[in-house]
């Protein structure tokens, strides 16, 4: 088959990528470079065997021509970083709603045989993670109130009986809180191209990605993933900078991993019109995954800085059921961050340069009220 790929040269698109070319298909790269990820021209990872378009993912013209005799579509392309898009919020407001909307505007009004997307959602989505109170079982709270974060009472209660809520895992069906420009910018695309491939016959699934990690993301990006950031940090013998506690859970998530579940949803009918988490429904705080990374980069003096401060719009847990990648994807993560997922990620990381950038961007963040 005939596959375009958004956002292809990026870290989780480049994976995808590889495993299309693999399997014998087709492939057209359709990605901007911008200089935050990149830094330079098209990586070097980014095979030969690929034909690659460079246009930015709203220029209706260059869209139409890569969208000329595909099959099928998994479009990644967006920008990313939550703390970014609250002060940059035209820029992910036009390219990650935009741009799905130019895509989805040419698919409506001119000729193609596109029968199946992929587009990549988050997990950010959901807001807060799911949580159960002993009183009143299953809850899905809102975000914590200010008065409480300054007074550093980190753990949610219940909005009914104000009892201590357990996190538990988080299925598709939760209610979806976004909680930044750039969770409802994902959000959008995942329902703008729900609703748009049901109306057109068009097979769409979404794919809710958690903490992806691994090869090729950007080290000197202050904005993306935590466990670049903290390499990036450790590489230039800095301590990682923990907000709150440190004991916020997340699911880590190998980016090979990721990629499978991808082409898997690519290729699985049954998740048509459906929303597929993506992680592993193994929680790990963030604290531990700093000492983690320290640990395996050989500097373990170098122990997360606990800041106890907040951000706006963060949420305390969240973690994937992984039930529905399973049943409808065939999807079973095969990489364990504390195990060989580190392992493979480090050694990764000492190849690499990084500048580091995560103590700038966090006092812009500071500098506009965004972080207390």
């Amino acid at each position: 088959m005939k596959i375009l790929v958004t956002g292809g040269a990026g870290f989780i698109g480049s994976h995808v990528v590889d495993l299309l070319l693999a399997q014998g298909h087709d492939v057209r790269v359709y990605d901007n470079l911008i200089e935050q990820v990149h830094e330079s021209d098209q990586p070097q990872y980014l095979s030969d065997a690929v034909e690659f378009i460079r246009a930015d993912i709203c220029d209706r013209a260059a869209l139409r021509e890569a969208v000329r005799g595909v099959d099928k579509i998994v479009h990644l392309a967006a920008e990313v970083g939550v703390g970014q898009s609250m002060y940059e919020i035209s820029r992910y407001v036009d390219a990650n709603t935009g741009g799905t909307g130019v895509l989805l505007d040419i698919l409506a009004n001119e000729e193609h045989h596109v029968s199946k997307i992929v587009v990549a959602s988050s997990m950010s989505i959901y807001g807060e993670g799911s949580y159960t109170c002993a009183r009143h079982g299953s809850v899905a709270p809102r975000l914590r109130t200010e008065e409480q974060l300054r007074d550093h009472r980190w753990e949610l209660s219940c909005p009914d009986c104000g009892l201590d809520l357990s996190p538990v895992p988080t299925v598709e069906t939760k209610p979806l809180f976004p909680t930044s420009v750039y969770a409802i910018s994902k959000m959008d695309q995942e329902l703008l191209c729900l609703a748009v491939g049901a109306a057109y016959g068009i097979g769409v699934t979404a794919v809710r990605y958690f903490n992806a990690y691994g090869p090729r993301q950007a080290l000197s990006n202050p904005y993306t993933g935590v466990a670049a950031i903290f390499s990036g940090r450790i590489l230039n013998g800095q301590a990682p900078i923990v907000m709150e506690d440190g004991e916020q859970m997340r699911d880590f998530v190998h980016v090979a991993d990721v990629a499978r579940a991808t082409v898997f949803a690519l290729h699985a009918g049954r998740a048509d019109g459906r929303a597929v988490n993506v992680g592993m429904g193994d929680p790990i705080s963030i604290r531990e995954v700093a000492e983690i990374l320290a640990e395996a980069l050989g500097r373990p003096d170098l122990q997360p800085q606990i800041t106890g401060m907040y951000r706006a719009g963060d949420i305390r847990h969240c973690w994937a059921d992984p039930t529905v990648a399973r049943d409808l994807l065939g999807f079973v993560p095969e990489h364990d961050f504390r195990t060989d997922g580190v392992r493979e990620l480090v050694d990764w990381v000492r190849t690499q340069t990084a500048v580091d950038r995560a103590a700038a961007a966090n006092e812009e963040l500071a500098r506009r009220g965004l972080t207390v």
